[in-house]
This record gives structure tokens, C-alpha cells and sequence, in this order.
């Protein structure tokens, strides 16, 4: 294998375990956060400790509580800087209302965004194939080298894209174009929160060899 094509797969191998492609959505985080690279992510992440710990109790909270209400329905709860984000395929209106109600419902939650489809619930197969999409979003967002990948975070449904995270205009303008690039995506969708400009103390993207132009 060349270098050319080595590089390429170390990319591709990055962006998939960055998404949790071999996990379940949403849990990838929580998984790292236990373990020895914590205090990595923690510096590379602009929420503050407290407030990923928070995320994590709120996904939790309201996770069970639409497992004990909703049997059959599939739903993703998102928490990024206390705003959740509701993905998934509910069986009618009612429910993706209740839903929403619910996760407002969580004292810590600040917002909710409620993007549940009605319809019937997503098939294991189709669920992957948004997982593989997750990690080809996160793998150009490395292959480019535009800002760091951590600072944005990819949940794909359906084969539409949306992006969380604490972002400058610029860079969430760079995210969703990257984005929109890749194959399989039939859609981005915004659910950003904006800040000015990067943290003073933050670490300048280091463009790699296999940076874009």
C-alpha cells in the first residue's frame, strides 16, 4: 500500500470512529469520556466540563423517559450545551409532540429542537448506513483540515446531516459545505450555536499533508 492510499484510510478510520460508527449514535462520547483519552477531549471541547456532564445527564433522563412512553417509536436524544436535538420516526403528531414535551420537560434543557419524523420506525440496515455517513462527514472534515473536527458534532438520520457544536460563522460555514460534499447526504441542517471567535487559548488547526486547498 502506498502512502498516498494509507493516508487516506487512516482519514476514513478517524472520521468513523470520531461519528461512532461502531457504537450506537450519541453514545461515543460518553464511552470516551470513561476512559483514558478524557482529558483530551475535554480540552478540545468548547463546552466546559460541567456542561458536557450535563449533556450526558440530560440524554440520559430523557432517553428513558421516551423509552418507557414510546415502545415502538425510534428516537435520538442529542444534548450539546444543554440544547437536545430529537431525531428518529414517531407514529404520529401526537407523539412527536409528547416527545418534545418531555424532553422540555428536563430541568438542565435550555432548548429543544424536535426534527422527529412520522412514520414508521428506521430499519437496523438503514440505521448503519446513516452511521457510515456520520463518519465520511467526519472524515473530510479531517481530510480538509479547515477547523477541528471535535468542535463540530455529526448525527445523520434519514441521510440528512446536522451539525451541532459552539462555532464561528465561518467555520459553520466551512462544516456545512464540507458536508454537503459527500456522498450519500441528501441534506444539511443547522442546529449550531455561534460564538464570535475561537477561545484565545485554543490550538490553531494543524494543516496536515493531506489538507485540502
Amino acid at each position: 500500500m502506498n502512502k498516498s492510499a494509507m493516508t487516506i484510510r487512516r482519514i476514513v478510520i478517524s472520521g468513523l470512529l470520531l461519528s461512532g460508527v461502531l457504537t450506537l449514535q450519541g453514545c461515543i462520547e460518553a464511552v470516551i469520556l470513561g476512559g483514558a483519552a478524557s482529558g483530551v477531549l475535554v480540552i478540545s471541547d468548547r463546552r466546559q466540563p460541567d456542561v458536557m456532564a450535563s449533556d450526558e445527564r440530560i440524554e440520559i433522563q430523557i432517553g428513558q423517559r421516551l423509552s418507557d412512553q414510546f415502545k415502538t417509536a425510534h428516537i435520538n436524544t442529542i444534548s450539546y450545551n444543554k440544547m437536545v436535538l430529537l431525531t428518529g420516526e414517531v407514529p404520529n403528531a401526537a407523539a412527536k409532540a409528547e416527545a418534545e414535551k418531555i424532553a422540555q420537560s428536563i430541568s438542565e434543557v435550555r432548548s429543544v429542537v424536535n426534527e422527529l419524523q412520522i412514520g414508521p420506525a428506521s430499519s437496523f440496515g438503514n440505521r448503519g448506513n446513516d452511521s457510515f455517513i456520520s463518519g465520511k462527514v467526519k472524515a473530510a472534515f479531517i481530510s480538509h483540515a479547515k477547523f477541528q473536527p471535535n468542535h463540530v458534532k455529526v448525527i445523520t438520520e434519514g441521510g440528512v446531516v446536522y451539525l451541532l457544536g459552539l462555532v464561528t460563522r465561518g467555520e459553520a460555514e466551512t462544516a456545512t459545505e464540507i458536508a454537503r460534499t459527500v456522498g450519500g447526504v441528501q441534506k444539511v441542517v443547522r442546529v449550531f450555536e455561534y460564538i464570535a471567535a475561537p477561545p484565545a487559548n485554543e490550538a490553531p488547526v494543524a494543516a496536515g499533508d493531506n489538507a485540502k486547498k
